[in-house]
């Protein structure tokens, strides 16, 4: 299988497949195939672990109850999946030991063998993403995924100890080595008329993070006063 990401604000990830080689993705993704790719939906396939407590678990994350496993059937297929916000599509080589975190909309498709699941959720109250809470979707195994980052991407290598505090929707990526907790704003004054919310997150090394420059967050905040309002 080759892969091709294709433009730049907002970049597209062309599959080039063998016959008989598979990924999957959530259900919804898809952007365009050629007629050698099948498509089969379900809550465990991909290869997902967990049955259908599994597939909560997922949905729980910010992803979708169903997966969608895409094979290029009786000969070579051509698969493809748009970025949803101007961003960079990011690939990741993923082995034991070697998982990532990723934000909750980051996920675009892996390779049988990698696992998704939910990583991280904790809810951060009303002021923050409309009190939704802040969730990780977690990419473990073996394999190759794909990772949807938005806006501009900078990426740091954080060495043992050091912390960055970030606030949460610019988290978009980081190792399984890198500790993550969920620390307040300090001082008062700070937190309630600072504008940045309550919460922080506190990204502690070893270990690589990206950070994202936009989120569907702060792109709802953005418009929301151009929408029309009802009545």
């Amino acid at each position: 299988m080759e892969s091709k990401i294709v433009g730049t604000v907002m970049p597209v990830l062309e599959l080039s497949m063998q016959p008989n080689d598979k990924v999957f993705a959530e259900s919804g993704e898809l952007s365009w195939m050629s007629m050698a790719i099948q498509m089969q939906t379900g809550t465990s396939v991909g290869g997902q672990q967990g049955g259908f407590l599994g597939a909560l678990g997922r949905a729980m994350a910010g992803g979708t109850l169903f997966m969608t496993e895409y094979t290029a059937a009786g000969g070579e297929g051509l698969l493809a999946f748009a970025a949803k916000l101007p961003g960079q599509i990011v690939p990741l080589d993923i082995a034991p030991g070697h998982g990532y975190m990723v934000h909750r909309h980051g996920f675009m498709c892996g390779t049988i063998g990698v696992q998704f699941s939910i990583g991280f959720q904790q809810r951060l109250g009303a002021g923050v993403f409309g009190g939704t809470g802040f969730r990780m979707q977690r990419l473990t195994g073996q394999g190759r995924a794909w990772v949807e980052l938005h806006g501009e991407v900078v990426v740091y290598d954080l060495q043992p100890g050091n912390t960055l505090r970030v606030h949460p929707g610019q988290v978009g990526m980081y190792q399984e080595s890198v500790q993550f907790n969920i620390v307040t704003v300090p001082g008062i004054q700070n937190m309630f008329f600072g504008g940045s919310g309550l919460f922080l997150a506190a990204l502690t090394g070893p270990g690589r993070v990206w950070l994202q420059s936009m989120s569907m967050h702060h792109l709802a905040h953005a418009i929301q006063e151009y929408l029309p309002k009802a009545g």
